[in-house]
């Protein structure tokens, strides 16, 4: 396991330095390479003091744009893609996703209701992410009070509250959405996802969270590991049944939420990620967490590298650009999966 983990994650590692390197040189602004990284190499210490010749929009351009939404769109990825591998690891079932059990509706739902009403001042900046987080906290709670029954959740009853409550805030959002007016495109716009006028304030958002996430999974590696084998075998082994699953499901939603919450309505991570991980490294979470993390790190990086730079100079919302490659390569896995089990899914 370690060997794997030693070569799969260096791999992953300079695939990812790699694209932050290309996804930095990228962009509509006409700023060469060269220019690219000098202005980088002069925000550094050793060499500050020496003189360059770059403007100061130059160099507004590279460090406050560029550099925060490359930095952004590997966190939101790498947080959607954990959040991920947590609910399919829970639910035991590959299908799975953040937005399973309606985290993504509820966070929506805050969002919509904010820009309806005109309230993104309320809080500054913060304002729709802060809302976003918190009803999609508490649509958790509401999915978790629904599939209680004498203390024990089972998972049939978890996801089927998680769609019931999806569907009925999803409603709510269209519904809102029907009653904007001239704003329609602002909701729209988040709940397409973007990464666009994000800044570095959103990207020391969503660090703290990483940080609490990752080690919590990588935690229950194990745990999940057996979980496969059934609940009742986990318990019979010495796993703590419901409280593995509650941990780890507020954990990945606490991801999901915060993801959401900065960048809109980003599909298909979380759900292709962890999947393609399994593929290549085998049915370990101790080493599909890790992995996903820096997977998803990746895809979405790439994936708004292609949104700012398709139809320059428009912008591709990025759950678009998500959903267009996303959504081919998980029906491709599905014929895969099909045509292994004999026409079952």
């Amino acid at each position: 396991m370690t060997y794997k983990l030693v070569w799969y994650g260096g791999a992953a590692m300079l695939l990812l330095a790699v694209s932050i390197v290309v996804s930095l040189t990228i962009g509509s602004s006409g700023i060469s390479v060269r220019d690219v990284w000098g202005i980088l190499l002069h925000q550094l210490p050793l060499f500050s003091k020496e003189a360059g010749s770059y403007s100061a929009g130059e160099i507004a351009i590279v460090t406050q744009v560029r550099l925060s939404r490359v930095l952004l769109a590997v966190l939101v990825g790498a947080c959607l893609a954990l959040a991920g591998t947590g609910f399919q690891g829970v639910l035991r079932n590959p299908l799975a996703d953040p937005y399973t059990l309606g985290v993504a509706s509820g966070s929506s739902v805050g969002a919509a209701f904010i820009i309806l009403f005109g309230l993104q001042a309320a809080m500054g900046m913060w304002t729709i992410p802060i809302v976003a987080f918190a009803t999609g906290m508490a649509t958790l709670l509401g999915v978790f009070w629904l599939a209680n029954h004498k203390g024990v959740i089972h998972m049939e009853t978890l996801i089927l509250s998680g769609v019931i409550l999806q569907s009925f805030l999803g409603a709510f959002v269209s519904f809102m959405v029907s009653m904007s007016d001239g704003i329609v495109n602002q909701i729209l716009f988040w709940l397409m996802g973007s990464l666009a006028m994000r800044g570095w304030d959103h990207v020391y958002m969503l660090i703290p969270f990483l940080l609490i996430g990752l080690p919590l999974l990588l935690a229950y590696g194990r745990p999940l590991n057996l979980f496969v084998l059934g609940e009742r075998h986990a318990a019979h082994l010495g796993i703590h049944v419901e409280q593995t699953k509650l941990i780890v499901l507020i954990g990945s939603t606490l991801l999901t939420a915060a993801a959401v919450s900065v960048s809109g309505v980003i599909g298909f991570v979380g759900l292709v990620v962890p999947h393609l991980i399994r593929l290549l490294v085998g049915p370990d979470y101790r080493l599909i967490t890790p992995l996903s993390a820096i997977g998803g790190g990746i895809f979405v990086l790439w994936a708004d590298t292609v949104a700012r730079i398709a139809l320059t100079p428009k912008e591709i919302p990025l759950g678009v650009v998500t959903a267009l490659i996303g959504a081919p390569f998980f029906a491709y896995l599905l014929h895969r999966r099909k045509k292994g089990q004999g026409g079952a899914l």
